[in-house]
């Protein structure tokens, strides 16, 4: 689990890069398609630190 938090995060910063560059090219599917990856996987990623803690306990 610990490693899909890592993907996860790393998915949501990535999606708030192409939200910053969707804003400059003024694309609003970029905009949208980006801010809701942001909000579901930033989610499941501070869901998961918050129930399972950091690292995770496996008991």
């Amino acid at each position: 689990m610990n490693i899909l938090m890592v993907i996860f995060g790393l998915v949501a910063i990535l999606s708030v890069i192409g939200t910053v560059q969707g804003f400059k090219e003024r694309n609003l599917l970029s905009i949208v398609f980006n801010v809701a990856a942001a909000v579901i996987f930033g989610g499941f990623t501070i869901a998961t630190i918050v129930f399972q803690g950091y690292p995770p306990t496996l008991h």
